[in-house]
């Protein structure tokens, strides 16, 4: 049969029992080498036994001596009947129809350690609540024992594992159906989260119920490298989150929305239900806000309306059942859109007060040109029309001013070749045209006089065209 059993270190019986896996022998020089006396014995009805030695960081894995002085090593073990399994800081080792008798550990065994056999791990946790919450964070403590003896060494935390999961049952009636299971919690005593005190022994777990609604089995489980252990509890009920959300778009009066809080009053006592949020507007911005007025009523909280979109809201709630147990509750996300209000739109069958009358004459609208303009438009923005209008007009500008200064651009004059030309010798655009114009005067002027003279003198009037 199997019935492991717990054998504390042991040495002759005339002696006195050291505590201490560690024993000086002889004079001086020879404690200087300190000889390891961890001994322990077997009894004949044990079929298997598992034990742990906890030893120095790093240290090679012990050897442990049968009662006739052979020698089992970690390099030995054939994962049958013997099964080893070693870390930097422990051994944990399996050997099945062990030799009855006493053992020796051999090794670098940490002082104050002691040789533990493995017989009946367990986990006695607190019974979980009848009223459980989806999104509830739960605290819950639990200790460890083996063999019914509770374990205080502190180095044994680093040998088991401590955790609880949720296994549905698979009810068709139920939104968990079909899930798989979830690791809802995981136990440590290192007072970090919400165990209070480190390596007290009180293993604590904070349980995160961020699963779905419906009926779940708990499954406590104990495990290690080398073997495992599970508690099974009846199935429990894991009620919906309890606490709902609206949102009245402009029910907080001109430019504010209303956010109303309420729960299930069949489950949680409304008065003592305290709330911490946080708002997300649709541009980005975030506003945090706390409500913990105590009231029957549901709670209010005004919500800025700076523009349409998605605002989103997240909320811890805390308060107590109905019958008295605290919870606090990891709300879901609640958004809601704000959408954009629509433009009014004018029947065109309606008479408008700022609509220019059409007039049929076409002299008025050639008199007035505004309505044409208006008409033409098409819906179009006054900004956008009127920007058009004065960008065409000055792209005429520019393109008639282009097209005057290539007609009158000046062309270049032959000159005479000139070894240093002086620069008063340029004549522009004006002085040039100039003196063009009273060359051509004054010889129009010389052939007239010329003209007058023969005319007087002969008494006929000279109609030949002038010779240039």
């Amino acid at each position: 049969m199997c019935c492991p059993m717990f054998v504390g270190a042991q040495q002759q019986t005339n002696e006195k029992v050291d505590t201490s896996p560690l024993q000086e022998l002889g004079d001086e020089y020879h404690n200087s080498i300190k000889l390891l006396q961890n001994r322990f014995r077997i009894d004949y009805q044990v079929d298997e036994i598992t034990m742990v030695f906890f030893r120095e960081f790093g240290s090679a894995p012990v050897v442990l001596v049968r009662p006739d002085g052979s020698k089992i090593f970690q390099s030995q073990a054939d994962g049958e009947n013997v099964y080893w399994y070693d870390s930097t800081t422990f051994d944990l080792i399996n050997i099945k129809n062990p030799t009855p008798g006493p053992w020796q550990a051999v090794g670098q065994i940490l002082p104050e350690s002691r040789v533990m056999v493995l017989s009946d791990l367990k986990l006695n946790a607190e019974p979980l609540p009848d009223v459980l919450f989806s999104g509830e964070i739960l605290k819950q403590t639990a200790q460890l024992t083996n063999g019914g003896e509770a374990i205080d060494n502190v180095e044994f935390r680093d040998v088991v594992s401590l955790e609880i999961k949720f296994v549905s049952t698979n009810n068709p009636n139920y939104n968990n159906f079909g899930a798989e299971s979830q690791t809802i919690a995981i136990f440590e005593d290192n007072g970090r989260g919400m165990d209070e005190t480190p390596l007290d022994g009180i293993f604590t777990g904070q349980f995160n119920l961020s699963v779905a609604n419906g009926e779940w089995t708990p499954v406590f489980v104990v495990s290690t490298p080398m073997l495992s252990r599970e508690q099974v509890d009846p199935p429990l009920m894991l009620l919906p989150n309890p606490i709902k959300i609206s949102l009245e778009e402009d029910g907080g009066g001109d430019g504010y929305h209303k956010l109303i809080i309420d729960s299930e009053r069949e489950y949680v006592d409304m008065r003592t239900l305290l709330i911490d949020g946080k708002v997300r507007f649709p541009n980005g911005d975030v506003q945090n806000f706390s409500l913990t007025e105590q009231s029957p009523v549901a709670r209010e909280y005004l919500i800025v309306n700076y523009e349409s979109g998605v605002y989103r809201i997240k909320l811890t709630a805390y308060g107590n059942t109905q019958n008295g147990r605290d919870f606090i509750l990891d709300v879901p996300e609640f958004t809601h859109l704000v959408e954009e209000p629509a433009p009014a739109v004018q029947s065109p069958n309606a008479p408008s007060d700022t609509q220019a009358p059409v007039s049929t004459d076409n002299s008025a609208q050639m008199a007035n040109p505004a309505p044409i303009m208006e008409q033409n438009k098409e819906g179009m923005s006054p900004t956008l029309f009127w920007g058009l209008i004065i960008g065409l007009n000055l792209l005429v500008l520019i393109v008639g001013a282009l097209m005057l200064w290539i007609f009158l651009r000046p062309k270049p004059v032959k000159q005479a070749k000139r070894k240093d030309p002086a620069p008063s010798e340029k004549i522009g655009l004006i002085a040039k045209l100039k003196s063009i114009f009273a060359k051509f005067s004054k010889q129009k002027a010389s052939t007239k006089s010329e003209s007058n003279k023969e005319e007087t003198e002969s008494g006929i009037i000279d109609l030949s065209i002038p010779k240039g």
